[in-house]
């Protein structure tokens, strides 16, 4: 199971900052860069979903509701119960950062190609992650006003402000504009790719220099991120778990279900990167913290169970062949019996000889 690269070049940027945070003018020309990266992020996200793609897809309007209620409801409550481990497992910064991940909304990319992977329903899985992060931009900000509160690093009405002009305003002036530019954006979708991993290692750059300078990381021990890991694998385990049986209970036929569990279970570092950094300021460090190992968590997890669930279909598919080849045969006329005339036609056949 290798690590996403991606992974990697996230910890060098952490790596980075720890060596060389930004600091006084310098530290505000990365706040400011970050700040236009995290806004022009969102403007590619509004200008890259298809509005027709998405209106189609609530024709499976079942299947959404049930990814964003297990995003946006049980998460959150699982992250409001796991309150009782702090302070014996977690630190209040480190559960604050647990909780702020169970606000994000999910993946696209990932769950499409895990569903893909599973050979289960990916059109759904495009149409759940595209509607997560849609329902996110807004509902994300509310959920961690409401659970949250004072208590997210100073965390304010003036931070739902900044989450408007920082990621809901870009994000419609790119669906406005897409009509234009919807085209430039589909045919320089790698290039594009690349500008919006940068702005994410910008912002997680910013953020960690921020963290270094506020000398927050002397919070965190050893023993705390091995407790921190524990408590994000129960976490996942519980959600892959609740996913898969409970769309089985709401009677989801397979396709659907590996579509549900991929889309319902994960969350996304791409929308929760930039999020964190408006709404945590100079705390968003350890806020993300969670959010990250979370990331590299399901991405081994899910690769294992999607090969595990092609597997399944590959041997599903083998045995409807072979029963298919079973009956087939069984319908086929025997070859000596159907190139033996009947009975009666031999009869006359004998008779006729021996009177001639």
């Amino acid at each position: 199971m290798p690590i996403d690269p991606y992974i990697l070049l996230l910890l060098g940027t952490v790596g980075l900052a720890a060596l060389f945070p930004a600091r006084g003018t310098a530290s505000d020309v990365a706040s400011g860069a970050s700040t236009a990266a995290i806004a022009f992020l969102f403007f590619l996200y509004g200008a890259r979903l298809s509005t027709r793609e998405a209106l189609d897809g609530l024709k499976h309007w079942r299947l959404h509701v049930t990814v964003l209620a297990c995003t946006f409801v049980v998460f959150p409550v699982l992250g409001l119960a796991s309150r009782g481990l702090v302070p014996v497992i977690l630190t209040d910064p480190l559960y604050q950062g647990l909780l702020f991940l169970t606000l994000v909304p999910s993946t696209i990319q990932s769950s499409i190609a895990f569903t893909s992977m599973a050979r289960g329903n990916v059109p759904a899985a495009i149409c759940a992650g595209s509607f997560s992060s849609l329902v996110g931009i807004v509902v994300t900000p509310l959920l961690a006003a409401a659970v949250l509160g004072s208590g997210a690093g100073g965390f304010s009405a003036d931070s739902l402000v900044e989450i408007v002009l920082q990621l809901l305003v870009p994000f419609v002036a790119g669906q406005v504009l897409r009509r234009w530019i919807g085209g430039f954006v589909t045919r320089h979708k790698k290039v594009l790719g690349l500008v919006d991993r940068g702005s994410i290692l910008l912002v997680v750059y910013t953020a960690f220099s921020e963290g270094m300078v506020q000398g927050i990381w002397h919070q965190v021990s050893p023993l705390r991120l091995g407790g921190l890991l524990a408590v994000e694998a129960v976490l996942l385990a519980v959600m892959l778990a609740l996913t898969w049986y409970g769309a089985k209970a709401l009677r989801f036929n397979r396709g659907d279900r590996i579509a549900i569990q991929f889309a319902g279970s994960k969350k996304s570092l791409a929308a929760g990167l930039p999020m964190a950094s408006v709404l945590f300021g100079a705390h968003a460090s350890l806020a993300v913290l969670p959010l990250m190992l979370f990331h590299q968590m399901q991405l081994m997890v899910c690769a294992v169970i999607a090969k595990r669930r092609s597997h399944d279909a590959e041997a599903q598919d083998g045995e409807a062949r072979d029963a298919e080849a079973r009956d087939a045969e069984a319908a086929a006329p025997d070859p000596v019996t159907a190139s033996a005339p009947p009975a009666a036609s031999r009869t006359a056949v004998g008779t006729g000889t021996r009177s001639g």
